[in-house]
C-alpha cells in the first residue's frame, strides 16, 4: 500500500502504543505501508510533535530522530501545483496535494471527513483501522 500519513495518525501512534495508529507506524517500519513526503509536511510534522506537553513521554531529540525515521523510509515528493483552496481545512490541503503529486491511492487519517471530495482527485481518505483491514485482511 502507497499512502500518506496524516499527522493526526503520527501523533495517535506516539501517544499509545496500544491503538491501530500505532500499528501504522509499525507498518510502515516493516515495509507493509510505503508512505511518501514533501517538505511542507515534514515541517508540519515536526511542529505539531514538538508542541510542548503534547508527548511529554518523549524529549525533542527522541522526536526529531521520529521524524527523520519517518523521512528514511519515505519517498520524498515535490510538489509542484497548488490546488488550494480545496478541502474543507486549509492546514489538510498539503497534505491532499501532496497524495496527488506521489500518485498515492491513499491518506491514513484520523479526520476523514476532512478530506471530503478527495476521492474526485483519485485519493481515498482512510482511517488506520480501516489500513490494518486493508493490509492484514
Amino acid at each position: 500500500m502507497y499512502a500518506i500519513l496524516d499527522t493526526s495518525v503520527l501523533v495517535a501512534g506516539l501517544r499509545s502504543n496500544r491503538g491501530a495508529s500505532f500499528q501504522i507506524l509499525r507498518a510502515i517500519r516493516a515495509g507493509d505501508i510505503r508512505i511518501a513526503v514533501s517538505v511542507a509536511l515534514v515541517l508540519e510534522y515536526e511542529s505539531v510533535v514538538l508542541r510542548p506537553s503534547l508527548l511529554p513521554h518523549f524529549t525533542a531529540d527522541e522526536l526529531r530522530r521520529i521524524v527523520d525515521s519517518l523521512c528514511q523510509l519515505a519517498d520524498h515528493q515535490q510538489v509542484f501545483f497548488s490546488w488550494r483552496p480545496f478541502l474543507p481545512d486549509p492546514e489538510d490541503d498539503l497534505v491532499l496535494e501532496l497524495a496527488v503529486a506521489a500518485s498515492a491511492a491513499f491518506v491514513i487519517t484520523h479526520n476523514v471527513s476532512d478530506f471530503r471530495g478527495s476521492e474526485s482527485m483519485g485519493v481515498r481518505a482512510i482511517t488506520p483501522a480501516t489500513t490494518l483491514d486493508i493490509i492484514r485482511p
